[in-house]
């Protein structure tokens, strides 16, 4: 079977730190595989917040997620603060990659990694749209 490969970079541009609570927990109490990309989700929200945009308004365009990959390493339990590591890379016309690390803040476990595709769409128009150059110059593309 085929595996996926996700290439990490050495630096990440952000980090914030994440509690997980028992919503996240999955009936055998380790954290739900569904509900690890909701925390990424709230990392990615942070991570732009940070930059000083919002998913809906980045200079006038929204994003679109278009596609997620992800690894998992080791269990993540109730209680615990995950740190979720991210930064934006691969640039092409109409989007990136956000390529993400999540693990245990305490121990620096690694819990999972992964990445998130993301278009920038105009929702004026209905249509993918550039990436805005105020984003992509935080990240030398």
């Amino acid at each position: 079977m085929a595996r996926v490969k996700i290439d990490l970079p050495d630096t990440f541009f952000f980090q914030t730190d994440i509690l997980l609570y028992a919503s996240h927990m999955n009936r055998m109490n380790h954290l739900d595989n569904a509900l690890l990309l909701s925390v990424v989700s709230e990392a990615r929200m942070r991570f732009f917040a940070q930059l000083g945009y919002d998913e809906q308004d980045m200079d006038g365009i929204g994003v679109i997620v278009a596609d997620a990959a992800l690894q998992y390493r080791s269990e993540a339990h109730h209680g615990e603060t995950v740190r979720v590591s991210m930064t934006a890379t691969d640039f092409w016309e109409r989007g990136c990659d956000l390529v993400w690390a999540l693990d245990e803040a305490e121990s620096g476990r690694r819990v999972a990694h992964g990445k998130t595709g993301i278009v920038f769409f105009d929702y004026a128009r209905n249509a993918a749209a550039g990436v805005p150059p105020g984003f992509s110059r935080h990240f030398g593309a």
